[in-house]
């Protein structure tokens, strides 16, 4: 019997880390409030795709490469992996390139992505906030 005590303890201590691997959902809005993201399925990945974007967030993007900002793919074909940690593509639209890159559902208003241009080398994290 104490067995199975210890198995239902230890299996409700996971519990919080299943909860925080689930898939970031809602609207999300970058530190600077200039760009607002959409997540979404995507086959069977998520993605994240730029719903609004200030005037100087838009031309930023295209002295990047030219195209709209609103209608990107921001984030692209992020899969779960371990830890509650997403691995997928993230569009830097200043920099016109398509990275690797990783998200984070810290709590239910915090998400983190981290993506790095080479090899962690140019390495940028940001902290996003839901919006709704």
């Amino acid at each position: 019997m104490r067995a199975y005590v210890m198995a239902a303890a230890a299996l409700a201590a996971l519990l919080p880390v299943a909860a925080s691997a689930a898939a970031p959902k809602g609207v999300w809005t970058n530190p600077r409030k200039s760009v607002r993201v959409a997540f979404q399925p995507c086959g069977d990945a998520i993605c994240g795709k730029v719903i609004a974007a200030t005037p100087q967030a838009e031309a930023d993007a295209k002295r990047g490469g030219g195209a709209p900002l609103v209608g990107a793919m921001l984030f692209q074909d992020f899969r779960q992996g371990e830890s509650g940690m997403w691995f997928g593509s993230v569009l830097v639209p200043d920099l016109g390139q398509t990275i690797s890159g990783t998200i984070r559902q810290v709590d239910a208003n915090t998400l983190v992505g981290e993506g790095c241009v080479i090899a962690n080398i140019g390495c940028r994290t940001q902290t996003w906030t839901r919006v709704k």
